[in-house]
């Protein structure tokens, strides 16, 4: 019974996380109440799937780490990009393809961490956060399009959940501030059901079990465009997780080898590729659980594996899949507001450093986030150009993570083969920022 309860609360520490990705999601792309609630099982059961991949450890794959794996938030703003620009099935075309390079590059991704140092990583992450709060404040005030958008319900509803979240974050500490965004969602929607805001009928409309289906929303498409960015969503996703497997090594005094890191990036690109087949989503390792681990001092994968199956369970119940599609807009939007100013936080705490070791760091940020949120913002600029350089172009996250790769190797890597003494940041300096904020 006590493992079982260590499990279930690992469960809540990362399932507000877990959760709002399909919800953001599937909004964003006018998803069907039915839709939204596969989508949200499918996520939950391979959440399970790719934690129990991780936690094995065997010749080809899984780190053997008590380690914890959800969709990553950094995906969310190109997925939701992608969907916009070519449909769903761009969506899983370039999840498909992002997960077969994860598999193909993990062998030899630690020589190629060096082009993602943290002024790179720390860049593309800011940028991902900045895209994503337009997507906040929309749903804040009703979503986009709404009759009733920036009505005085949806607004007190959306401020009242923020204002919540921040209580609890301020007031409470270890599991009850983990789970903090989960409560602000709960309390919420309990506040919009007494302002008759809430209609049940999606829960009363699904069924108590179902089975998953190989690519429920139709078969995928390819386009460079889309894949490139997924691509570009992984590494970041891999260099990151980085922080998160030493982290862990050193909670569970576990040295990790340059095998053991090759085996947990396979996993995740096993994951990646699952989550393309069945419609779901990128995953990656969720630093939420790492503080809980540290909190509770219990390390083992055997509790990990509870974690992992009490998913895979859930996933396949669309009735509490369901329970969660029917958070207003508004309370989602206020959630999101502190979600996704996390994930800005995160990419500013790991620049930090950096720009104050480096004026260059500086230009390579400013000229990265800068391009970045200007492409975002005003897409059409390059809309005269041959498509074969829009494929660089018609994305801000890739335009920006372009700019920051290019100006890091004129800055940082071009002295290097000059002065010996000089030496590229390894994965080492990623613990420092193995906050990924789901």
């Amino acid at each position: 019974m006590g493992a079982a309860a260590l499990g279930f609360q690992h469960v809540l520490a990362m399932y507000a996380g877990a959760v709002l990705v399909p919800l953001i999601v599937g909004e964003a792309l006018g998803l069907t109440s039915e839709q939204l609630t596969y989508l949200v099982s499918i996520d939950i059961l391979l959440c399970g799937v790719a934690t129990i991949l991780q936690i094995m450890s065997n010749r080809f794959f899984g780190i053997g780490l008590p380690v914890v794996l959800g969709c990553t938030f950094t995906a969310v703003g190109p997925m939701i990009a992608i969907g916009g620009q070519y449909g769903i099935s761009a969506i899983y075309g370039a999840i498909l393809v992002s997960g077969v390079f994860v598999i193909v590059i993990s062998s030899f991704f630690g020589s190629l961490v060096r082009f993602f140092p943290p002024v790179v990583t720390g860049s593309v992450v800011t940028i991902i956060g900045i895209t994503l709060i337009p997507v906040a404040i929309n749903n804040l005030g009703g979503g986009q399009g709404a009759s009733d958008f920036g009505s005085v319900a949806n607004i007190a509803l959306g401020f009242g959940t923020l204002l919540f979240i921040i209580l609890v974050y301020k007031f409470s500490k270890g599991f009850m501030r983990a789970i903090s965004i989960l409560l602000g969602l709960a309390a919420g929607t309990i506040a919009a059901t007494f302002l008759g805001m809430v209609s049940f009928s999606p829960i009363a409309e699904a069924s108590y079990f179902h089975m998953v289906e190989p690519f429920y929303f139709g078969l995928p498409t390819f386009h460079w465009s889309a894949i490139i960015t997924m691509c570009l969503v992984a590494m970041v996703s891999l260099v990151e997780s980085t922080g998160v497997y030493f982290a862990l090594g050193d909670i569970t005094e576990k040295e990790l080898k340059e095998k053991d890191l090759a085996k947990g990036y396979r996993a995740e690109g096993i994951a990646v590729l699952l989550g393309g087949i069945f419609n779901a989503f990128p995953y990656t390792t969720f630093s939420q659980n790492v503080g809980l681990l540290q909190m509770s001092g219990v390390k083992s994968r055997k509790i990990i594996l509870i974690t992992g199956l009490m998913l895979i369970t859930l996933g396949f119940l669309p009735k509490i899949a369901a329970v969660t599609t029917i958070i207003p807009a508004a309370v989602l939007g206020g959630a999101m507001v502190a979600m996704f100013g996390m994930v800005i936080s995160q990419g500013i705490k790991m620049l930090s450093p950096v720009i104050a070791n480096s004026q260059e760091n500086s230009m390579i940020v400013a000229c990265s986030v800068g391009i970045g949120l200007g492409v975002t913002v005003v897409p059409e600029l390059f809309a005269l150009l041959p498509s074969s350089i829009q494929i660089l172009t018609s994305n801000g996250i890739v335009a920006g993570s372009v700019t920051a790769i290019a100006l890091n190797f004129v800055f940082n890597m071009l002295p290097a083969k000059k002065k010996k003494k000089e030496k590229v940041v390894a994965p080492a300096p990623a613990r420092q920022s193995a906050v990924n904020q789901g």
